[in-house]
C-alpha cells in the first residue's frame, strides 16, 4: 500500500496553516470561561471560531490530497514584503490618517504584489473597501476609529 501523496501543494499547506492557527487560538482560549450559548463567556467566540477554522483547514488539506492542480512554482519575496508592509502601514495610519486612507492604501499596496496587477480595478476595490469599512466599522458598529485622523485635520 502506497502512502498518501500531496497532489496540490497550495491547498494542502494552506489547510495545514488554517489548522495550526485554529489549534493555537483554541489552546490560548482554553484558560477562559466558555459559558453557554445564552451567556457566552470570553472563550465562547474564539473557541467556536477556532473550531470552524480547523474544520475549514481539514477540508482544504484533504482537497490538496484528493484534487491535482499545477504545482507551486515558487515564492516571491516582492509579494511577501508588499503585503506585510501594507499591513504595517495600515496599523500606523489608521489612527493618524483615518480609516478610509489607511484601508485604501492597504488594498492598493497589497494588490501591487500580484503578477496580474491592474490600476483600474485596484482603485475601484480600494475606494469600495474604504467606503465599506467606514460604513460598517465606524457608523454601523460604532467603533472608535477616525474617519479623518489628526494628520488630515480630524
Amino acid at each position: 500500500m502506497s502512502g498518501l501523496s500531496i497532489r496540490n501543494q497550495k491547498d494542502f499547506y494552506s489547510g495545514l496553516l488554517f489548522i495550526v492557527f485554529g489549534a493555537a487560538f483554541m489552546w490560548i482560549a482554553q484558560d477562559y470561561g466558555f459559558g453557554t450559548a445564552r451567556r457566552m463567556g470570553p472563550a465562547f467566540f474564539p473557541i467556536i471560531l477556532s473550531g470552524i477554522l480547523i474544520a475549514i483547514g481539514i477540508f482544504i488539506a484533504a482537497r490538496g490530497i484528493a484534487v491535482a492542480e499545477e504545482p507551486m512554482r515558487g515564492f516571491t519575496l516582492k509579494g511577501l514584503v508588499l503585503v506585510i508592509a501594507s499591513t504595517l502601514l495600515f496599523g500606523l495610519l489608521v489612527r493618524n490618517a483615518g480609516v478610509p486612507l489607511a484601508t485604501a492604501l492597504l488594498v492598493a499596496i497589497s494588490a501591487f504584489a500580484s503578477q496580474r496587477f491592474n490600476w483600474k480595478p485596484t482603485l475601484v476595490l480600494a475606494i469600495g473597501m474604504a467606503v465599506f469599512c467606514v460604513v460598517v466599522f465606524v457608523y454601523a458598529l460604532g467603533l472608535p476609529m477616525p474617519v479623518r485622523g489628526p494628520w488630515l485635520g480630524g
